[in-house]
């Protein structure tokens, strides 16, 4: 049991998770700038794209580097700051820390060691987003980023099929439309909301289905980060989990002969059709030329 008063710590060591803007500076506010100005030190994913805010607000402040690859070593020095009183901090390069960001272990870590970790909210791209996607609003699963391996990413796509909800994804300009083909392939052409550089001056949304989100993407540039918001599902309760992958019908050879029908190599078409189906390379290759 942990339970916690937040603003009766002024004389012990304080994490506090400040929301920073994700594009327009304008949209910080003042709670966290007076935040920013009093923290002892301030844990950045990247320090220099923080000082960046911090000069634009004018404020000087020790910065000390806290992301994913020295989470350990940094983690346990912030901790051995709390506990001589410091008030530590925590942003991310924009929006919220501690969402599809190291953070998250940095707050379970000062709540187990007893720390207060009082949250200073602001500006969120999954949300806002959202808001303004179109999209049904009353309930919706934020599933972040899609795992980049393929079998995995099949597998958290298959889990995530029979939400009803709003699902919310983050993704990255290289990978967008890989990402929006493989949720069409496990989901069906269900409606789809592109969001790419909130708050920023080149802002856009992109409504439609999956499929016309992915040929708009052919057809433009893939800049900035992406929010990806799909709607949820509709059908049958009793079929969400039962839904079978396109090539689920087909032949093994029928299947390596669908992507050689796209104009693939025979050697390309095997590969897909293995990855497609978790088998070795070498198997659907033996198989196929023995068919």
């Amino acid at each position: 049991m942990n339970t916690q008063r937040s603003f009766a710590h002024e004389h012990q060591g304080v994490l506090y998770l400040v929301a920073t803007p994700i594009g327009n500076l304008d949209d910080i506010t003042v709670r966290a700038l007076q935040t920013l100005k009093e923290a002892d030190v301030i844990a950045c994913e990247d320090t220099r794209q923080t000082r960046k805010l911090l000069n634009h607000f004018q404020i000087d402040k020790r910065t000390v580097s806290y992301h994913e690859h020295n989470k350990e070593a940094s983690g346990s020095g912030l901790l051995q700051w709390l506990a001589e009183g410091k008030r530590i901090a925590l942003v991310s390069d924009a929006g919220l820390p501690a969402i599809s960001d190291p953070g998250a272990d940095l707050v379970r870590d000062a709540v187990a060691a007893g720390f207060p970790v009082v949250p200073v909210p602001g500006a969120n791209a999954a949300l806002t987003a959202l808001i303004a996607s179109g999209l049904p609003t009353e309930r919706f699963v934020f599933a972040g980023f899609l795992p980049r391996e393929k079998k995995d990413r099949q597998k958290e796509l298959e889990r995530l099929r029979g939400y009803v909800e709003t699902v919310i994804f983050y993704e990255a300009p290289h990978r967008i439309g890989k990402t929006l083909e493989a949720i069409r392939d496990a989901w069906g052409d269900r409606r789809a909301v592109l969001a790419r550089e909130l708050t920023k001056r080149y802002e856009e949304f992109a409504r439609g289905t999956l499929s016309e989100l992915i040929e708009w993407l052919a057809e433009g540039e893939t800049r900035g980060e992406f929010c990806l918001i799909v709607e949820g599902f509709h059908g049958d309760p009793e079929e969400a989990g039962q839904s079978e992958a396109w090539w689920a019908e087909l032949s093994l050879a029928e299947h390596v002969d669908h992507y050689c029908a796209q104009g693939l190599a025979t050697k390309e078409a095997v590969k897909r059709t293995a990855d497609d189906r978790g088998l070795a390379r070498r198997e659907v290759y033996n198989e196929y030329h023995r068919e």
